[in-house]
């Protein structure tokens, strides 16, 4: 089948190259001229036959919103838009009212596989009518890893991006949890060889995964993480998941403390800190220690 792709960045770049291994025609679309296949969205729908697919992978926010609004006046009747990027769901809901008004059709799809997704496939989730996942589901075979999992039709418009909200958030769980058991390892005297601990429990153990996997390259690549700065960003994706906690009076903890930790890493001289120390030296006479 056919399928136009906007934006060919990392993902977007990997993706066109395994779908066109599975057999399909991608005609891709990006604002840098050295990686588009066309030179503007117009192009791009002139060169599909209808009913069209369009795949957009761009930022969330005004980028998707801006995309969406010139495929909306550019595409016709029974084509359909899917949303690869990481959008909140809510306007998923927003964009697919949008284009049902001109009779076309949305899907949105959480996308997961990073870097790797090129040879090991991309884990999907999407949402929308089964009239209009149809219309896609070539290219959903085409991306997803091999075998009887990685792909799955959440529910409606917005369960996509939901369920690879959810994802992200427990993958913040996760790395915090890893993190944190390595640090407490790289702590103590006793033990001499961390890294060689955590490639241990990547057989026979119940905390094996991918992370983990991930975590030893990393340590293999630098062994004590010295090359690193000790800060990390963080995605939408993990504030909404909270944020969809507090809605729907769902208790995360274990979320919530990892997207808080985040935050923390992004302090040289935590504020929060010289209160705690302000407070234990007034009530327990505890040393401080003052800047030079």
């Amino acid at each position: 089948m056919e399928l136009g792709l906007v934006g060919l960045g990392k993902m977007g770049g990997n993706m066109r190259e395994r779908i066109r291994r599975a057999g399909h025609t991608v005609i891709g679309y990006d604002r840098n001229p050295d990686l588009a296949d066309v030179h503007s969205l117009e192009e791009l729908v002139a060169e599909l036959k209808g009913p069209r697919v369009v795949w957009v992978m761009v930022p969330a926010g005004a980028a998707t919103q801006s995309t969406i609004d010139e495929l909306a006046d550019l595409l016709s009747p029974g084509d359909v838009v899917v949303d690869g990027g990481n959008s909140r769901w809510t306007d998923d809901e927003k964009h697919a009212e949008e284009l049902a008004a001109k009779g076309i059709g949305f899907v949105d799809c959480g996308v997961s596989g990073g870097v790797w997704g090129l040879e090991n496939g991309y884990a999907l989730m999407y949402g929308g009518d089964a009239e209009n996942v149809a219309k896609v589901q070539p290219i959903f075979d085409a991306l997803k890893p091999e075998g009887d999992f990685g792909s799955v039709h959440a529910g409606k418009v917005g369960a996509g991006h939901f369920a690879k909200m959810v994802h992200n958030g427990i993958e913040y769980a996760m790395m915090q949890a890893y993190a944190e058991g390595w640090e407490l390892l790289e702590k103590v005297d006793s033990v001499t060889d961390v890294r060689e601990v955590f490639r241990s429990w990547q057989e026979g153990t119940v905390i094996r995964s991918w992370l983990l996997d991930l975590a030893v390259n990393a340590l293999d690549e630098d062994e004590h993480l010295k090359g690193l700065r000790g800060y990390a960003q963080d995605s939408g994706e993990g504030r909404w998941t909270v944020e969809a906690a507090i809605d729907n009076a769902v208790p995360l903890p274990a979320i919530t403390a990892s997207l808080f930790a985040r935050f923390a890493s992004r302090q040289d001289d935590s504020p929060q800190m010289k209160m705690i120390a302000a407070l234990r030296n007034q009530f327990g006479g505890h040393a401080v220690e003052k800047n030079k």
